[in-house]
């Protein structure tokens, strides 16, 4: 998510802890090759992960677009509850954990852990529980699937205030499971590990890039309506991709001429050269140069 700063009369807009203003968040998911498939407008400073799972099952919807199998977000984009609905709906949710050192593994009650894993291993996974709610589960999983209910609403409504839920309950108890799971992967697999760092790092480049293509406030009389807000996010996704579509085009040009000088191109350098570089690319639409004419005061810019 990114933040764009708004007036503090929006109805969507909060105070963003960074820069202190008020501000507006737009969500936007990331290709591992770059290019945005996926934008909604969201409430600032409200959890992320109904949002992260909408956006994918969005796209795995279309049956003619190739499916996301993992899903890369930090610590305010995941909970329990979303860890089982994504695994549930086809694809793993992968975040990169804040106070990593004091995350607890979980497994089932009356299972055996090893000694060296006793201290950070809490038995507080209820088989019973998520078999109790596993019918509703499913229901609910089948619903958001045909469409018929949203991903970012079920999460919504199995927050901390539904507590107590069978529902909840199962998919509280599943997710700890899968997190579990997902954390000895992590801890384990260096290349795993590297994978999502990078995923991650790609994506607050992006957001870079957004920042730069969007400059100054957004109008008072903008966003007042969902709809608006929309058409602000859609709008500000396609001037991204449009970005990000020239540089590609022209880091392949460069490439394709270094090669047929004899340089030799490695597919491992490419992987890590990125599209997302803006330093190149004027935004304003504003260009400045000094006079030429000797009778004109030559500190005064003239505007093109």
């Amino acid at each position: 998510m990114m933040s764009m700063d708004a007036s503090r009369h929006l109805w969507t807009a909060r105070v963003d802890p960074r820069r202190r203003t008020y501000a507006a968040g737009m969500y936007t998911h990331v290709r591992d090759r770059w290019g945005l498939f996926y934008d909604q407008p969201i409430v600032l400073n409200e959890r992320q992960a109904g949002v992260a799972v909408e956006g994918v099952e969005q796209h795995n919807r279309s049956e003619d677009r190739i499916r996301v199998s993992l899903l890369a977000v930090d610590t305010h984009g995941v909970t329990n509850v979303a860890m089982a609905l994504a695994k549930l709906l086809g694809f793993d949710l992968c975040p990169r954990l804040r106070d990593l050192s004091e995350r607890k593994l979980f497994v089932p009650r009356g299972w055996t852990v090893p000694d060296s894993l006793d201290s950070v291993t809490l038995r507080r996974v209820s088989i019973k529980s998520i078999e109790h709610g596993w019918d509703e589960l499913v229901r609910m999983v089948a619903s958001i699937r045909a469409g018929q209910a949203s991903a970012a609403h079920a999460i919504h409504r199995l927050g901390s205030a539904a507590i107590g839920d069978p529902l909840h309950r199962a998919a509280e108890h599943l997710g700890r499971l899968l997190r579990t799971l997902f954390l000895c992967d992590y801890l384990a697999i260096s290349d795993y590990r590297r994978e999502i760092h990078t995923l991650l790092n790609r994506g607050e480049s992006v957001h870079q890039l957004q920042r730069a293509i969007h400059g100054g406030q957004m109008a008072q009389e903008r966003g007042r309506r969902p709809q608006e807000l929309v058409a602000i996010s859609g709008a500000h996704a396609l001037l991204t991709n449009i970005v990000l579509a020239w540089n590609t085009k022209r880091m392949d040009g460069v490439v394709a001429r270094l090669k047929e000088d004899g340089f030799e191109i490695k597919e491992d350098w490419l992987r890590r050269i990125g599209p997302a570089h803006f330093s190149h690319v004027n935004f304003k639409g504003t260009c400045w140069r000094r006079p030429k004419t000797d009778h004109l005061d030559r500190s005064l810019p003239i505007q093109y």
